[in-house]
């Protein structure tokens, strides 16, 4: 029988704002992860393996049912490196720097633990800046929004400002594509577009 809810294994308050939009009913779970990337690796197979794992890593936590087991991770991409969340001021501001008047990719991954195994769905969108000056990247980094945000940017807070164009999923580069977490969440049965006390 279909669980009426899932288990999230992030602590995005994106990813929780996104599956309210769908009215999906979840529950959190608290997993950690090692993000280091492998060397060699591409960003598609490096978020795509760490979305597996933290819903693994649900899956081996939760303490009740069979319910299914989200996991998502982001990264943004540019000339051929990852750039995850920043460690501090110094590496944030590099990045804004570093995506300042260019565009870049924003690679995300969703993965699905159930009884019957793990499946995922990996989105990949490309957004373009415009220039991003040193005084307004410096004040951006004091609002504090880029601190735990891939790439050192949310495209859904005061970060929006530095996009001149975005093409692919804006939910995916929020850090849950809704496409492809639909597809993943309907193949299961669990219930979307519960609109209960909405």
């Amino acid at each position: 029988m279909p669980a009426d809810f899932i288990f999230l294994a992030s602590g995005s308050p994106r990813r929780r704002e996104l599956l309210l939009q769908i009215g999906v009913a979840f529950r959190l779970l608290e997993v950690q992860v090692d993000e280091s990337s492998q060397p060699g690796e591409e960003p598609t197979a490096y978020v795509t393996r760490l979305a597996c794992a933290k819903a693994e890593a649900g899956w081996t936590c939760r303490d009740q049912g069979g319910a299914p087991v989200l996991a998502a991770d982001t990264a943004v991409a540019v000339d051929g490196s990852i750039l995850g969340k920043p460690k501090d001021r110094s590496d944030g501001l590099r990045m804004l720097r570093q995506l300042s008047g260019r565009s870049h990719q924003v690679l995300t991954a969703v993965a699905l633990r159930c009884g019957s195994g793990i499946e995922s769905r990996a989105s990949r969108s490309v957004v373009s800046f415009r220039h991003i000056g040193a005084a307004e990247a410096s004040t951006y980094w004091d609002s504090g929004e880029p601190r735990d945000k891939a790439g050192g940017y949310g495209v859904q807070g005061l970060g929006a400002v530095f996009v001149a164009a975005l093409s692919g999923s804006y939910s995916g580069v929020m850090g849950l594509p809704l496409f492809e977490t639909a597809e993943l969440l309907d193949a299961v049965g669990v219930p979307r577009w519960n609109l209960t006390g909405r």
